[in-house]
């Protein structure tokens, strides 16, 4: 165990690790900040500096059934108004974090610049909020929301299935990444409004063999929830293909 400390000790001091959300050398320390848990700061440290190690956590209040964190700070778990009025295809859904800050840029940074490297801290962070706020008899199976193969040659990877592929194998829980297919190329989610969403991503996916995902309590993950539609879309397929339960599970949420 020593002689690891003082190889790792002289490997930094040759090679200093270099945070992989702002690019600068740092000293692989702990910072602990006043909104991050310790625990999150030990999961991320080996990756980010201490500036960047600030990833606030979604706690309550928050909507029961979406994750939606609430404005005010006081109060229980409730049902938003979104999730009273309309209706969602899976049991709950829970993010790690905001959409915001840190938290954003590393994910920019995954999928819009190759950094691949950040699928390894941000899927332990992925993994963390699920033995959270799941049991894991919840689940048996595991289902990334997929890319239309165009998008997929383009960025080379889906990121989402980055995120799970590590510890799903490491807990022992199945993965299937081909289980939903994405038939139609839609536009970009981003520039659409919430009702333009829902118009855009309906039809878009399909169950590939509905074998594969009768009956499973399936957890779909993705890797952030804006308004949900893609994510809804995704479970109400599942749903009519025999799925037992959807379960969603996202590394961001947006306010």
């Amino acid at each position: 165990m020593l002689l690891k400390i003082i190889t790792r000790a002289l490997f930094d001091a040759v090679f200093p690790p270099r945070c992989l959300i702002c690019n600068t050398y740092y000293g692989g320390q702990v910072s602990k900040s006043e909104v991050s848990s310790e625990a999150v700061c030990y999961l991320t440290a080996p990756f980010f500096c201490g500036s960047c190690q600030d990833l606030p956590r979604i706690v309550s209040p928050f909507c029961s059934k979406c994750g939606l964190p609430f404005v005010s700070r006081e109060g229980e778990d409730h049902t938003c108004s979104e999730c009273l009025t309309h209706e969602k295809y899976f049991r709950k859904a829970r993010a790690f974090g905001a959409y915001d800050g840190n938290l954003m840029t590393a994910i920019h940074r995954l999928k819009y610049g190759k950094k691949l490297a950040l699928a390894r801290p941000l899927g332990e962070l992925a993994r963390r909020t699920f033995f959270q706020c799941w049991d894991r008899e919840d689940v048996n199976l595991i289902v990334p929301v997929p890319l239309h193969i165009k998008r997929l040659r383009e960025r080379g990877f889906n990121q989402t299935y980055l995120l799970v592929r590590r510890w799903a194998k490491q807990d022992g829980i199945p993965l299937n990444g081909l289980a939903l297919g994405r038939d139609r190329y839609t536009a970009p989610q981003t520039l659409l409004s919430r009702a333009a969403r829902k118009k855009n991503i309906r039809g878009a996916f399909s169950v590939r063999r509905q074998e594969s995902v009768r009956g499973r309590k399936i957890l779909l993950v993705d890797d952030v929830y804006t308004t949900g539609a893609t994510v809804n879309e995704c479970a109400r397929v599942l749903t009519k293909a025999g799925a037992a339960s959807v379960d969603v599970l996202t590394l961001a949420r947006a306010a």
